[in-house]
């Protein structure tokens, strides 16, 4: 049997900006039908090299072949037209419009040349919506009204709106929960089996297994392995390329357990029978000084609910919150960073940062009043300090001024890090943390908060990934529906345990 004809094939692309080579020579190729997952540490090109093939950037050398033949993609209404689309991370729909309308955006369907024929743009958007298995969707709702999953969606609808051979989908899952995630690959399987081929984008090395035909790795600008088969090559290889060694233990060991000696009195965070009907049930936590605690269960068992509720970004039906023994009060987000609390909030580029600022301003923002002189704010030292804190969480670049939305997502996070740090906080409350966060800048975060817990720091930890969950907490407290229905040392829980207890609530026989 001949081998089949690539649908694309990307060689020796190569792209420089002022000071950075970003892309050194890339190979890529990608087949009909296929899903076709691309790997790599964030800063290892992988952007760079999708805004080539979206038309956004033009290549400095190197060819792309689409469908058998050389072309040159100016723009992307120029990719568009051969029929490549992407979706990026951050969608860029338009929530004021409606979904056949963002469907159609461009390229409306039109009469005598420039009347809009809105009832033809409706009956095309829902055809496509039922290709895509979600008839449910209402071409005529405005965008802005619907779920994140459901503007997945609507971003695929407006790709094959352009009758797209080839979709490039960024972190498609990076904001979706468990079931949501299941059916936007339940889409993306029905697409490859009609032809269309899909470049995945991932740092969840298990969506590769699930959903991947093919790798490919970037490292550096290069392209260090392209072809890979997706359900068969080693995670251990997969990360070594990725990372250019070896990260057989991802995890800082916890120190060593010491039950003979005593618990200071009172913990550091105490929480007294806290409840929000409808979402969590009456809650007890001892949290003490150096003590990293996990909270683990399904998106809606109530996680980042209780985080937000003790952080006083919520306020109780009941209960209380004490630090150092003193209750606090609730309701108020003041009132627990003064007692020493910080949180990094699920939703960090929405939540936690202010990403035209620059790193210092960011750093800065829980402790302003320190650097106040006479009404005025002493940059200067506002600057040095935010820098101490960012070097001490090995933040990169080096560079308190640059506008922190140019930052990874790794270093994005380890500038709220060094907020709290800067603030001298004694309880820091992480949701997700590493949600966004390639491999190798997950082993850094990790080796972070373990040393913060190690110098005294008390950390309550929310995460959907278990194995996270497991290999950083001291103990675990699993949820669900709200309620606590398990707790024990990490070290005597295993994630298929987890999962039993999530899934049934109950430790299994």
């Amino acid at each position: 049997m001949a081998p089949e004809t690539p649908l694309l094939t990307m060689e020796g692309i190569t792209k420089s900006f002022p000071g950075v080579r970003a892309l050194d020579g890339v190979d890529l190729e990608v087949l009909p039908g296929e899903t076709h997952c691309l790997l790599g540490q964030n800063g290892a090109g992988k952007s760079t090299l999708i805004k080539v093939l979206a038309g956004a950037h033009r290549p400095d050398s190197g060819t792309v072949v689409w469908r058998g033949e050389e072309i040159a993609l100016r723009s992307p209404s120029a990719a568009l037209r051969q029929g490549i689309a992407t979706i990026h991370q951050e969608l860029d729909l338009v929530a004021g419009l409606s979904v056949a309308e963002n469907v159609h955006l461009g390229h409306e369907p039109t009469a005598a040349g420039f009347i809009v024929r809105r009832a033809t743009a409706h009956d095309a958007t829902a055809r496509l919506l039922e290709r895509l298995g979600h008839p449910e969707i209402d071409p005529a709702a405005l965008v802005g009204s619907l779920p994140t999953a459901q503007r997945q969606i609507v971003s695929m609808a407006r790709a094959l709106s352009h009758d797209a051979r080839l979709i490039v989908m960024d972190e498609p899952s990076a904001a979706l929960d468990p079931d949501e995630v299941d059916n936007l690959f339940r889409v993306v399987d029905g697409l490859t089996a009609e032809g269309v081929a899909v470049i995945h984008i991932t740092h969840r090395l298990e969506e590769i297994r699930r959903i991947g035909d093919r790798v490919t790795v970037l490292k550096d600008g290069r392209s260090v392995a392209t072809g890979l088969p997706a359900r068969t090559t080693p995670t251990h290889t997969i990360v070594a390329l990725m990372t250019g060694r070896n990260v057989e233990y991802v995890f800082p060991p916890r120190p060593a357990p010491a039950p003979t000696a005593p618990r200071p009195a009172p913990p550091v965070l105490t929480v007294e029978g806290l409840t929000r009907t409808g979402e969590f049930a009456p809650l007890d936590l001892r949290l003490w000084p150096g003590e990293i605690v996990g909270l683990a269960g399904l998106v809606g068992s109530g996680r980042s609910e209780i985080l937000e509720t003790v952080y006083g970004a919520r306020r109780p039906t009941a209960g209380q919150v004490l630090v150092d023994g003193e209750p606090l009060r609730p309701g108020s987000v003041r009132a627990a960073v003064r007692a020493g609390l910080g949180l990094a909030p699920e939703e960090r580029k929405a939540q936690g940062l202010l990403l035209t600022e620059s790193v210092t301003r960011n750093v800065s923002l829980a402790t302003l009043g320190r650097f106040a002189r006479g009404g005025w704010i002493d940059r200067a030292a506002e600057r040095a300090a935010a820098h101490r804190a960012t070097r001490e969480l090995s933040l990169r670049p080096d560079d308190p001024d640059r506008p922190v939305r140019t930052l990874s997502g790794g270093n994005q996070q380890k500038a709220v890090l060094a907020r709290w740090l800067l603030r001298g906080c004694k309880v820091l409350l992480l949701d997700e943390p590493t949600r966004g966060v390639d491999v190798g800048a997950r082993a850094e975060l990790y080796t972070v908060i373990r040393r913060l817990a190690d110098e005294g720091l008390a950390v309550l930890l929310v995460s959907s990934e278990v194995p996270e969950v497991l290999g950083l907490a001291d103990r675990v407290l699993v949820l669900r529906e709200g309620r606590v229905v398990h707790t024990a040392d990490a070290r005597d829980l295993d994630e298929h345990r987890v999962l039993d207890l999530v899934m049934e609530g109950s430790p299994p026989a």
